[in-house]
């Protein structure tokens, strides 16, 4: 017997009260982006589940995409039955026999979410189970630890059968919490940063900068894999790769060595912002560790800060390089991140890099140039690029200008 339909279940979600919809059609809508390469599904949501009715569908495929998703504590794939009990105990038999081999053990775990159904639950239990142990030889049950759990949800229209409860990825659905600009560089730190904000519901825009000829096609070629990796989760991601060499160059003719990448990130900060601004995001993300490198002190911090009011949201604040690293092998960026290709914060680096820069030294410096045009410039010959799912050659900006 095939599964006809993935039974989601809800997180987090289950705990918000009137605003519950508003996060189950953002799920809904992840959901579907993340399949749509399957096109004869039918996604129905409601207020505790969600169904996907496969229609013939590769359903094993799916389970992998589903891992991903935030917002689903757990799904399983079901078989959906009619609620009369003999033809129920005949799908659970066949369910059974399925999983079934010789000496295995077994339960019955029943959940009766329409009250008015002829048994209770722990009439489903033995009902169900007397059933299984009279039609299946050698069958023994273990109501602790058993090799098959046969998981039978009645609810109003039906009744669902299964014998696995595969792990979501819990949080927030993509969206829920709002739009933000991820500051993805090549390196380890931003993709898992970028990650965890999506977690936590928020819909990602990347921006990176690219500076040639110092840096290479391949090493832009790695942020565009970066980004496809995310995307996995979300189903797309708009990546703006903004042109830096006039103004790497001008900060390194112009301001002195030591306080040069403080100022480098200062503009960064401040383009992205801009970005943001025309994109309608809330808050800017960065892969920034504390105390990880010169940049990423608290000294560093306050006086990058200061060019813009935006939120600035630093997921991995606390975070030693260790257990960064572990994340980002398990959402499948340190491999890419680790390819030998530079990007534009690891060119021109000084030698002896202030750690503890102060703001009116970094404005007295700046002050000698009109960044402010050159960061104009910079946003204005932006490229976007739309970055999808096992995509290596994403759509370029123009199809995309009077979409997003």
């Amino acid at each position: 017997m095939l599964y006809d339909h993935i039974l989601i279940r809800y997180g987090e979600i289950s705990t918000k009260g009137r605003n519950r919809k508003q996060f189950i059609d953002k799920l809904r809508d992840s959901i579907k982006a993340a399949l749509s390469a399957y096109p004869k599904i039918k996604i129905q949501a409601e207020r505790d589940r969600m169904f996907i009715q496969l229609n013939g569908e590769n359903s094993e495929e799916m389970i992998v995409i589903l891992r991903k998703i935030f917002g689903i504590q757990s799904f399983s794939r079901v078989i959906k039955v009619e609620k009369d009990i003999e033809k129920m105990k005949m799908a659970a038999l066949d369910l059974a026999k399925q999983f079934y081999h010789d000496g295995q053990t077994f339960k019955i775990t029943g959940k009766r979410a329409d009250k008015t159904f002829d048994l209770s639950t722990d009439e489903i239990n033995h009902e169900f189970g007397g059933h299984l142990l009279a039609n299946i030889p050698g069958l023994r049950v273990d109501v602790r630890n058993p090799d098959i759990n046969v998981q039978i949800e009645v609810r109003k229209e039906a009744a669902y059968l299964s014998c696995e409860t595969i792990a979501g990825a819990g949080g927030l659905p993509a969206g829920s919490s709002g739009k933000a600009m991820l500051m993805l560089s090549g390196g380890i730190d931003s993709p898992v940063a970028g990650y965890l904000s999506m977690r936590r519901g928020v819909e990602l825009e990347a921006v990176h900068f690219f500076s040639p000829p110092y840096t290479s096609e391949r090493a832009k070629q790695k942020v565009i894999d970066l980004a496809e990796k995310l995307a996995e989760i979300s189903g797309w991601i708009k990546l703006h790769i903004v042109p830096f060499t006039e103004i790497q160059e001008e900060i390194r003719r112009q301001v002195p060595q030591n306080y040069s990448m403080t100022t480098t990130r200062r503009l960064m900060l401040k383009i992205t912002d801009e970005i943001r601004k025309k994109n309608e995001g809330l808050a800017i993300i960065t892969g920034e560790s504390l105390g990880q490198v010169a940049s990423q002190t608290l000294e560093s911090m306050f006086t990058i800060n200061e060019v813009t009011n935006t939120p600035v949201l630093r997921p991995l604040i606390s975070m030693d390089k260790t257990d960064i690293i572990k994340i980002s092998q398990q959402i499948g960026t340190l491999d890419i991140s680790i390819r030998p290709y530079e990007d534009c914060c690891t060119i021109f680096v000084p030698a002896s890099p202030k750690t503890k820069p102060r703001r009116e030294k970094a404005q007295f410096f700046e002050s000698f140039v009109d960044f402010d045009q050159l960061v104009a410039k910079a946003v204005e010959e932006t490229e976007i690029l739309m970055i999808k799912p096992g995509s290596n050659a994403p759509s370029s900006s123009s199809p995309w200008k009077d979409l997003f």
